[in-house]
């Protein structure tokens, strides 16, 4: 374990104006808070945090790096708090530290691929800023370089399999080839412990029975391309056991009829000379056909440049070998790190902040293609998501924006139908609150709740939508049945007879509609008349009861229409007796009935306009009323009892909008004609309890 004076001295080796008092303060704390704590190892916790930290030193990391390092257990181990951190060591090192906290917290659901992907998608979203992402890697390398202290064997498999499938792969996505390379080395040694030893045991052989065989390989492409006049550097070594496993199970071969189990690298001084290096060895050995790669015209998507080519050499065996500038290889073996490690010799910016991250904004900033740079260096390919997990750590991948209401209908439609709030970290939340990545939601439900209309204004993925809307179109569908119901009585009440099933499924037939609940919603939309319906229960009841089958009183009279002409009255101004009137006439269209201050006579201005008014004998009419109305007790009882003393008839009585200590209703009236109706108002806005009345 690096000691607190070592690790201040490896940081400030690379950076003289690290902040070597931060450090100091971050070491103490770290061992402080940690205490007694023990690792399965029987080493002090502690340990690790600083481990981790010397492993980030390798990578001239800048000291908030170092920093978060050492902190980076502490708020989800001990009692410590973000904002104890962020007062002792810095907004910045407090958001790293939360960065990877967050991290931890999730645990990979790796027996499914799929979640396994969503996984790396999480961490690469969480990454805005790769230091996180580079502590937790350093983190996730030590936790592997200690594996087999842990007693229980699954939780060791369960933690190799993570590490295979998931932070491997994401440290070769960012260009950390060592950082990949160990990992999956020390995973495939927990996952196939026969397989391991096997190659090792023969790695071993072909090591002592060939001797020196890969320095002397090493040493005749130095002399080869020394001779050509190329100031190079060349190493070789056996390929990792992994590699080859891998390998042989790509090929389906067995270990000895793998030829290229030794692998060299060509370190030159410029691009130029990766060129020429290359043609000097495809002219002195034969190439492979099919195995060589140029690296460094394309690059792969997290950066890497090199030249790969396999030869046959002259000892009768396949040797790969990797040709790449020294630049290149620094950037090989430090990913992002080299971008500001070598390039501007270790030295940290003034402004304390890392001199690579500044580099990659300037690289962005320089770029042609700015979006892919964007991708390939500060991994926010998955910007457009977040992702957010239940407290059971369960996974949810959610476009930006999403609010819990959207994470509970992601969960179940069910558990979005009947939610009434929401747990965000810990904290009661609204339900409109915006989720952010990392958040652990818990969604509080009840077996009384039903979705709200409200939930429309921000909600925005497509599944919970639909159901909100789902759901609000068969509570208003069945609120129209019921409101139906009730006018569909009074009808019977005004037949001279009872009706039976027998005359119901006839008035269906008659009607043209399908069942009883599409009758019911007829009547509450006014697609049937009062009328229509009667007729159609027992023909002929409408003469003995003075009502013309298409209206519901007697046949309303307009002066100025041609008998017989079909009209309709307007449903935007409802017209009523006693209404100064006038008539639109467009091509075959029936003649449109307007009050004469109507709105939509304004659309009118192209059509033929009718002078009309009403006959002397006309009664009855259907208006419609806004009503805003106080939210107490009795308000509504008041209101309706103004209709019942005037003798005016609901129709439809509609609640459109709660707001505070108010609700707005829309009512439709059945009143004798405009002077029943104003007296009507006049009598609603004297209540107390009413704060408007206009008629619409």
């Amino acid at each position: 374990m690096l000691r607190q004076y070592e690790l201040v001295e490896k940081v400030k080796r690379y950076d003289p104006q690290a902040d070597e008092a931060m450090i100091n303060r971050a070491y103490v704390f770290s061992v402080q808070k940690h205490g007694s704590q023990k690792r399965a190892s029987g080493d002090p916790y502690f340990s690790h945090p600083i481990e981790v930290a010397g492993i980030l030193t390798d990578f001239y990391m800048d000291d908030k790096t170092i920093v978060t390092a050492l902190l980076h257990d502490t708020i989800e181990d001990t009692l410590v708090t973000y904002e104890e951190i962020e007062a002792l060591f810095g907004e910045e090192v407090g958001r790293l530290v939360d960065g990877v906290t967050k991290l931890s917290k999730i645990e990979a659901q790796s027996e499914n691929e799929r979640a396994a992907e969503n996984l790396r998608k999480f961490l690469l979203a969480m990454s805005d800023d790769i230091r996180v992402l580079l502590v937790k890697l350093a983190d996730r390398l030590h936790n592997m370089r200690t594996l087999h202290f842990i007693a229980n064997p699954d939780k060791r498999r369960r933690i190799a399999r993570e590490t295979m499938e998931i932070y491997a792969p994401l440290a070769e996505r960012i260009g950390m080839y060592d950082f990949m390379r160990e990992m999956q080395l020390l995973a495939f040694k927990e996952l196939e412990p026969e397989a391991y030893d096997s190659i090792t045991r023969r790695l071993t052989q072909l090591q002592e029975g060939g001797g020196d065989k890969v320095a002397r390989i090493a040493s005749g492409l130095q002399l080869l391309l020394g001779s050509a006049g190329l100031k190079v550097t060349v190493s070789g070594r056996e390929k990792h056991p992994y590699s080859i496993w891998r390998k042989m199970q790509e090929r389906h071969i067995s270990f000895e009829q793998l030829t290229d189990v030794m692998a060299f690298r060509v370190i030159t001084a410029n691009t130029d000379d990766c060129y020429r290096a290359l043609g000097v060895i495809h002219g002195r050995y034969k190439m492979v056909p099919g195995r060589f790669k140029d690296y460094i015209s394309t690059a792969k998507r997290n950066g890497y440049r090199s030249l790969h080519t396999t030869v046959i050499h002259g000892e009768n065996a396949r040797i790969e070998i990797q040709i790449r500038s020294a630049e290149m290889h620094r950037e090989s073996e430090f990913g992002l790190a080299a971008h500001w490690a070598y390039k501007t010799g270790g030295t940290a910016t003034p402004d304390g902040q890392a001199g690579w991250l500044r580099d990659l904004i300037e690289i962005l900033d320089q770029s042609h293609d700015a979006e892919e740079l964007l991708e390939h260096t500060r991994l926010a390919m998955y910007q457009d998501r977040i992702f957010a997990f239940t407290p059971k750590g369960e996974l949810h991948q959610l476009p930006k924006g999403a609010t819990t209401v959207d994470f509970a209908y992601a969960i179940h439609t069910s558990l979005g139908d009947q939610t009434v709030g929401a747990k965000v970290n810990g904290r009661v939340v609204p339900l409109r609150t915006v989720l952010e990545n990392g958040d652990q939601v818990e969604i509080l439900k009840s077996e009384g709740q039903e979705p709200q209309p409200g939930w429309l204004t921000f909600a925005i993925t497509a599944k919970a939508r639909a159901a909100i809307r789902r759901y609000i179109r068969h509570k208003q569908r069945d609120e129209t049945v019921a409101l139906g119901e009730k006018l569909y009585e009074d009808i019977l009440e005004r037949l001279p007879v009872e009706v039976g099933d027998k005359a119901v499924k006839a008035a269906l037939k008659r009607l043209k509609l399908e069942d009883r609940p599409a009758l019911m919603i007829a009547i509450a939309t006014h697609r049937v008349t009062d009328g229509e319906v009667m007729e159609a229960l027992i023909p002929g009841s409408t003469q003995s009861e003075g009502v013309d089958p298409h209206g519901q009183h007697k046949p309303v009279s307009i002066r100025g229409l041609t008998p017989g002409i079909a009209y309709q009255l307007g449903d935007c101004c409802h017209p009523v007796p006693g209404d100064r009137i006038v008539g639109i006439r467009q091509t075959g269209e029936p003649i449109e009935v307007h009050t004469i201050d109507c709105l939509a006579l304004e659309s009118g201005q192209d059509a033929d306009w009718v002078d009309l008014a009403w006959d002397s004998k006309s009664k009855g009419g259907t208006a419609r009323l806004q009503v805003i109305v106080k939210n107490q007790p009795g308000a509504l009882a008041a209101v309706t009892n103004i209709f019942g003393v005037n003798k005016a008839n609901i129709l439809n009585l509609q609640l459109v909008n709660r707001e505070g200590p108010f609700h707005t209703d829309i009512i439709d009236l059945e009143v004798a004609d405009a002077q029943h109706l104003m007296r009507i108002v006049s009598a609603l806005r004297a209540l107390e309890c009413v704060a408007q009345a206009d008629r619409v």
